[in-house]
């Protein structure tokens, strides 16, 4: 089996005047279109009707949900911290919780994560010595562990709640049995290729190395729990105005996530109120929308901007030094 933990970290190059300044501009691109998603997103409300929304929320319940979103945010830095394993230049643990947590605060709220979020990574990633190969491996091995907790959350979701997709779908419960064996089965196939395939698996002209046994069962373990957690924080501003089952909203929230994937939609707008709507038909919806929308993505993005902004400056002023 081919190791990819054991390679050493390669100091960095020194970039090039062209692709110093597009390291600027990237950064400075985000920033400002951060700053542009919190103004569009809280534009659409006015000032006592946010008052209004955010006191329907118990501080209780508030404290609550911020608790989960940075278990959340924590578990994805796990994300990265393993994907710079598999992709053979391991980083300190910080270094990955920092080029994370800025991508991923900002990528959720742009949509097309993997190419939003991708782009803040090389940033950070490039400037501690990867190569742009070394960075798309650590987008694959995310998008995989992302896909990997989709899919057990939904399984789990799926056996233990089947009628909420018989009544979204209108589909018969033995097909949806079908499909939640189907979510539990292929993670564990992916353990089985793990500890057994050394050579990479080759589709349609493409290669992918398959990670160790201790990687993919980290990617197996973090997956679920991040969608956990997040499942977690929305539960907790429902709870503040109806008494909702946490499994049920796992559940949907997991098949509202799928179909954020596939629309590319920013911050999962609409989508998300869609959720909420299903569970709560005739309850007030905003303050529990708003909430999560604000503790999950706004929060984040706020802290990331400024985290990427003061990142920006410290690095640049040791590259001066230098």
């Amino acid at each position: 089996m081919t190791s990819h933990s054991g390679a050493a970290a390669r100091p960095a190059k020194h970039a090039g005047p062209f692709r110093r300044y597009l390291g600027y501009t990237v950064a400075v691109a985000a920033v400002a279109l951060a700053a542009f998603l919190l103004y569009r997103t809280l534009s659409q409300y006015d000032w006592p009707e946010l008052v209004s929304a955010v006191t329907a929320v118990s501080l209780y319940h508030m404290l609550l949900a911020i608790g989960f979103t940075a278990a959340s945010y924590l578990t994805l830095t796990g994300f990265d911290f393993l994907a710079l394993k598999y992709a053979g230049h391991p980083l300190a643990y910080r270094r990955a919780a920092l080029a994370s947590f800025c991508s991923l605060s900002i990528g959720h709220n742009i949509g097309l994560a993997a190419l939003s979020s991708g782009a803040i990574r090389y940033r950070f990633y490039s400037r501690w010595g990867l190569g742009a190969g070394e960075v798309a491996k650590v987008i694959v091995f995310c998008g995989v562990t992302v896909g990997l907790g989709l899919s057990i959350l939904g399984g789990v979701g799926l056996l233990v709640h089947p009628d909420l997709a018989v009544d979204v779908m209108g589909i018969p419960s033995s097909l949806v049995t079908l499909v939640a064996v189907i979510c539990l089965l292929w993670p564990a196939l992916y353990l089985v290729l793990a500890a057994t395939v050394e050579r990479p698996l080759r589709f349609r002209g493409m290669t992918l190395a398959m990670p160790g046994f201790k990687l993919a069962l980290g990617q197996v373990i973090l997956g679920p729990v991040n969608f956990a957690f997040v499942a977690a924080a929305l539960h907790q501003t429902i709870a503040a105005l109806a008494d909702v089952p946490y499994l049920e909203v796992a559940a949907v929230y997991v098949s509202a996530n799928v179909a954020t994937l596939i629309t590319h939609v920013p911050g999962g707008l609409g989508v998300i109120e869609s959720v909420v709507l299903y569970l709560l038909p005739r309850a007030e919806l905003i303050g529990a929308v708003l909430v999560f929308r604000f503790v999950y993505f706004l929060l984040p993005l706020a802290l990331g901007s400024l985290l990427l902004v003061f990142s920006e400056v410290v690095l640049w002023g040791r590259g001066r030094r230098r």
